[in-house]
């Protein structure tokens, strides 16, 4: 893993391309540009590791570029149960509920992600609060989504097992 330059990936990134990501939507230039200049990015290379389970979960991770697959542990093996592209997050749910990692996510293509630390988060809120506020309902708007997704494979494996109907 390789860390690269916020700033200089701002400017080849782009503040347009940036804005379209649905983490940072509706942000402010100021707040992605705090994050990105504040904030870690992370170069990995395919098949590499972002972090493992059992690790510290004191930050959030926005994938920028490429894509990862996140493997969850369970009974001492890893399930593969779901990718993440370009905008979306993880870590969050685990940095906010003060628990270490679950899951171990892995580069599926060369890939670049923000990596936002609490401290970070909280200078957010403290310096663009109202952009402090945006973040925060995309977050909750992306674990949302993802809890929908969720329920609905439950029910559909329960329907296909027969045990309700």
């Amino acid at each position: 893993m390789k860390t690269l330059d916020g700033s200089e990936r701002l400017g080849q990134l782009g503040l347009e391309y940036l804005g379209e990501i649905s983490v940072f939507g509706a942000l402010s230039p100021a707040a992605i540009e705090f994050l990105m200049t504040r904030g870690r990015v992370l170069q990995l290379d395919a098949g590499e590791a972002l972090y493992e389970s059992g690790d510290r979960a004191d930050q959030f991770y926005v994938v920028l570029e490429g894509a990862l697959s996140f493997y969850q542990a369970h009974d001492g093996q890893l399930a593969h149960v779901r990718d993440l592209e370009v905008g979306e997050e993880m870590g969050f749910c685990a940095m906010i509920a003060l628990h270490d990692r679950v899951g171990r996510p892995v580069a599926a293509r060369p890939s670049q992600v923000l990596e936002v630390s609490s401290d970070l988060f909280y200078a957010l809120h403290e310096s663009l609060p109202t952009d402090f506020g945006l973040l925060l309902l995309n977050l909750a708007r992306g674990m949302a989504r993802t809890l929908r997704e969720v329920s609905d494979q439950v029910a559909e494996q329960r329907l296909a097992l027969g045990v309700d109907h």
